[in-house]
């Protein structure tokens, strides 16, 4: 299993793209967990990381959409340092998944 950071920010100019943006944070929400507006904390092992970036990859707009996915280290979410109201959101370990 590997701890992945999702970042996205979809071009909302238009109605398509307010749809694309919703999409995304669906697919997203499907994998992990929201920790800000436009991020998630995800742990998946190498197929569901491959089904999630095609999945993505079919519905955003590569001319103006920006997806980015970061590996972090091997328990890398338990090295996470909050502040303000994130630290009211639940901690990954406190969760069932």
């Amino acid at each position: 299993m590997t701890d992945l950071l999702v970042t996205y920010d979809v071009d909302t100019t238009s109605p398509e793209g307010r749809r694309r943006l919703r999409r995304v944070a669906k697919l997203c929400e499907g994998y992990g967990l929201r920790v800000q507006k436009s991020v998630f904390e995800i742990v998946a092992d190498e197929k569901d990381l491959l089904q999630l970036l095609a999945k993505l990859d079919h519905v955003i707009d590569a001319d103006t959409d920006n997806i980015r996915v970061y590996r972090l280290p091997p328990n890398g979410f338990r090295d996470v340092h909050t502040l303000g109201v994130a630290s009211a959101l639940p901690h990954r370990e406190d969760l069932v998944l």
